[in-house]
This record gives structure tokens, C-alpha cells and sequence, in this order.
């Protein structure tokens, strides 16, 4: 089997090193030429490719059996009206090179702050513009006929180099104390992609969220401590109420995670 991962970032690398280790033959993407040979050293066939303008990119990055598009929407950065054009340009090439089954990398960002306790069986209600736009681009993936997409809502990601301790440390005054949190770990996030890939999970969507939600002062407190960092003070109120659950993480895939306790774990 052949995996091409569009997006070779934070995510995709790891993704990519999961994959080689289980004997799959990983192709990556990078937009920038100076990080080739980074990827190279990583054990995969690296690729320069560009979207919208595509017509540079090398047709052998698509000549796969899956993909996994994982690029970050740059929302901050004021790319956020490039962003849909993009995706369309994306799913143009997914189609006309004839890849039949992708995994697209979401986020729980497309659930609205005040929906509560939500899972994949309920409908997103964003309610802001990143959030419509990545439910756009879902859907986008979704609607195609020609192939099949499974798309992974990630919680705030946590792992290698983006330690929680250091997020708040030393703080005062952070709002929204009592706000559950919802995050997952790096090698949970990759552990649930490899499972799609391994079990055909096409189709579907995933919410990657560990089933633990101890408030913001508790996280953030407990691994600042961890790594005896000054710790952050934080002001009592939840203006953001979103619980994220899955249903289809333990039932379709049947996968267990890694961290699956914020308030026992240690992440070093």
C-alpha cells in the first residue's frame, strides 16, 4: 500500500513515521523546497506541491492508493479567503488522478461553543468563520461521488514540543477557568488515522478527543506543575461550555487511547 500525505506538518510527519513502521510506503508533501531533505531523512519520497496552481506538481505524489490531506487553514494569518478555493482545488486533483479513499484532517472547531455535549451525530453548529469554513471544506470532501473521505475532527492537539505546562505558565488572570477542555494527544491523533487506514474506516467521521474534560484550571495547573513552571492563576466562568464525545471512535475503530486520563497521565 501506497499513503500520500498532503501536508507534512507537525501531524503528517508523525502520521508518516507510524506508517513506514508498519511497512507502508509513505509519499509527502511539503510546500516549501529547503524541507525536502527533512522529510527525506524521515524514511519517505518527498514531494514540492502547491495548491491552487497545481499544474507544477509532480503527478507521481498522486499515484497513491489513500491519501490523507492535512494542511493547516492559516485562518490567523489572513488566509481564510483562500482557503475554500484551495480545498477545491485539492479534491480536482483527488478526482482526476482517480484516488479513491482519503482521510481530510477537521477540527472540533466546526461544534459551536455553546452546543453543550456533542458528538459526531450531531449536526456542528459553528459559530464563527473559521468554523463555517472548515464544516464547508468537510462537506466539500464529503459530497464527492467519485471517491470516499473520512474526516478526523482533532481536539486541541498536545504532544512533542506543545507541552500544555507551558501554555499558561506564570499567567494571571486567564479567563474561563471552568471551561471543560477537550484535546487529544499527538499519538492518539495518529494512533485513530492508522486505524482508519488499517480497518477501510471509509466514510465516517471521528472525533479524536480524549474522554477526559477536567476544567481549564485543572489541565493547565496540573501540568505546569509538572514541569515546575510558575503556575497560571485563572478567573472562575465557562463562556465556552463545548464538551466534545465520540461514539464511532470506540465503536467503529474500537480504539483505545493512549492518554485517555488528563489527570493521571505524564507527558514529560
Amino acid at each position: 500500500m501506497t499513503v500520500s500525505i498532503l501536508g507534512c506538518g507537525w501531524f503528517g510527519r508523525a502520521l508518516a513515521t507510524a506508517l513506514i513502521a508498519k511497512g507502508i510506503t509513505v509519499k509527502g508533501s511539503t510546500t516549501n523546497n529547503e524541507k525536502l531533505q527533512e522529510l527525506a531523512a524521515l524514511g519517505l519520497q518527498p514531494y514540492l506541491v502547491n495548491f491552487p496552481g497545481e499544474q507544477g506538481n509532480d503527478p507521481a505524489f498522486f499515484d497513491c492508493d489513500r491519501m490523507v490531506v492535512s494542511i493547516p487553514p492559516k485562518f490567523r494569518k489572513g488566509e481564510a479567503e483562500a482557503f475554500i478555493p484551495k480545498i477545491e482545488s485539492i479534491i480536482n486533483a483527488i478526482s482526476r488522478y482517480g484516488i479513491k479513499r482519503v482521510i481530510y484532517t477537521s477540527s472540533t472547531g466546526v461544534y459551536g461553543d455553546n452546543q453543550g455535549i456533542v458528538n459526531e451525530l450531531d449536526e456542528p453548529k459553528p459559530e464563527d468563520e473559521s468554523g463555517r469554513l472548515l464544516l464547508q471544506a468537510e462537506q466539500a470532501f464529503q459530497n464527492q461521488a467519485g471517491f470516499k473521505t473520512t474526516v478526523i475532527r482533532f481536539a486541541g492537539l498536545v504532544g512533542p514540543g506543545r507541552h500544555p505546562g507551558r501554555f499558561f505558565a506564570g499567567k494571571k488572570e486567564v479567563p474561563n477557568g471552568s471551561s471543560p477542555v477537550n484535546m487529544v494527544h499527538l499519538d492518539d491523533a495518529v494512533g485513530i488515522a492508522v486505524v482508519v487506514i488499517e480497518k477501510a474506516a471509509w466514510g465516517q467521521v471521528f472525533n479524536a478527543c480524549v474522554p477526559s474534560h477536567p476544567t481549564r484550571a485543572q489541565f493547565y495547573t496540573r501540568f505546569s506543575r509538572e514541569l515546575n513552571l510558575p503556575l497560571p492563576e485563572f478567573e472562575n466562568g465557562a463562556a465556552n461550555l463545548k464538551t466534545i464525545e465520540s461514539v464511532n471512535v470506540p465503536t467503529i475503530l474500537g480504539y483505545r487511547y493512549k492518554y485517555d486520563n488528563w489527570l493521571n497521565v505524564v507527558l514529560g
